[in-house]
């Protein structure tokens, strides 16, 4: 920045200071980027905050919310060779129908107020472990509540066996990530529905998988034994989440940045989390292990970064026949924990909405009969969540 010749000294760090207090307001970063979206948009998306000693989103109307939402929504499961006539004779082979008439009413009844990350996991082998496709903006239009969207910028998920690392100092990443925000971004831009963004699930960052040891993982963990091996990562995921972030805010400067979904059973590096925070608004994570251990790492990273913090794929699983149902009474437990930790704003709850034949769990089955008992445990606990949320903020 170069001064201005006719202030003097004194004005001269007045301006500083000044302009330097306005930035920390806005959330803007050392790096001069805004880690919140624009304020223009204010009373009209999501934003995140404070508010009686906690953090929570807030929705358009400008009232708290905690995210209760529901992972994992594919029909695919209705149109296997033996049950397809039920979805053609019951939904007309419309997606529009299915969603508008049987998903948003189940989900509302169910007490959920929200929608995660919809793609569900349809193939599970050692070379091809894939999911389905992500929702249209018309899909999320047609479902009618409020969501979170992947935005495809990389591969590097723990389970994805197929795609070999990127290069995210190449222009080639820089041109990838335009095109996916200038693809997805400028569509869902104006959407108030919308409460942010994800990026990876469960990113290999320095560690791997069975799936993809053949490539190893983003990062030598073994370098992390040097200051010069520290620095190193930490550059590096800066470089990645500056360019994403970059190119989101060139298409979207409205909607909340949600981040990588890192896996908390798995070694992450604090360097990478430092890194993403003047990036994102909210860090989130998956964490399938006990409650304690759930409730102690989300407030540990909490504390490290003092960013919120969601729980953004979660639950246990009973066994039942050929594969497992809902756990509800740790679904119950979860959310205990989540009222504990002042940073949590939400919990995504691992699904599936429909039972496929290869995650074999899910809220209904195939045929659409529902699980009562998991259903009726869970409607509670969400019913009682939205109820406390009310109270600490009444």
């Amino acid at each position: 920045m170069s001064a201005n010749p006719s202030l003097n000294r004194r004005q001269l760090l007045a301006a500083l200071c000044t302009a330097g207090a306005a930035a920390t307001q806005s959330g803007a970063t050392d790096a001069g980027k805004p880690a919140s979206p624009s304020d223009s948009g204010r009373g009209r998306f999501f934003r995140v905050g404070r508010r009686n000693g906690r953090w929570w989103f807030f929705a358009p109307d400008g009232k708290p919310f905690f995210s209760l939402g529901l992972n994992h929504i594919d029909s695919a499961p209705l149109r296997y060779t033996e049950n397809q006539n039920l979805w053609r004779e019951k939904y007309g082979n419309s997606i529009e129908r299915w969603l508008k008439e049987r998903v948003r009413p189940d989900l509302l009844a169910w007490g959920f107020n929200s929608v995660g990350w919809v793609q569900e996991v349809v193939t599970r082998g050692l070379t091809n472990h894939r999911h389905s496709r992500n929702f249209t903006f018309e899909e999320y239009q047609w479902l009618d509540l409020p969501y979170c969207h992947m935005l495809p910028f990389a591969d590097f998920h723990q389970w994805e066996a197929e795609t070999r690392h990127p290069d995210l100092f190449s222009q080639d990443f820089e041109h990838w990530c335009e095109y996916v925000a200038r693809a997805e971004c400028a569509r869902f831009a104006e959407d108030p529905k919308l409460i942010g963004y994800f990026y990876i699930d469960c990113p290999t960052w320095i560690h791997t998988r069975k799936e993809n040891a053949w490539k190893g993982p983003l990062f030598d963990p073994a370098k992390l034994a040097t200051d010069a091996g520290r620095k190193q990562l930490r550059t590096l995921a800066e470089r990645y989440y500056s360019v994403t972030y970059d190119a989101i805010r060139r298409y979207d400067k409205n909607h909340l940045i949600l981040g990588d979904r890192y896996e908390c059973m798995a070694p992450l590096a604090e360097e990478v989390l430092q890194a993403a925070v003047p990036f994102v608004d909210v860090l989130s994570f998956q964490h399938f292990g006990k409650v304690e251990a759930i409730r102690a790492d989300l407030a540990k990273w909490a504390n490290a970064t003092e960013k919120p913090v969601l729980l953004a794929d979660s639950c246990g699983s009973l066994p039942q026949g050929d594969g497992t149902r809902q756990d509800a009474q740790k679904y119950e437990d979860t959310l205990s924990a989540l009222r504990e930790i002042p940073a949590a704003v939400g919990f995504h709850l691992c699904g599936a909405y429909l039972r496929n034949r290869v995650r074999r769990r899910g809220l209904r089955d195939e045929q659409e009969r529902p699980d009562t008992a998991a259903i009726a445990r869970i409607a509670r606990a969400n019913q009682s969540m939205t109820e406390w949320v009310e109270k600490q903020n009444g």
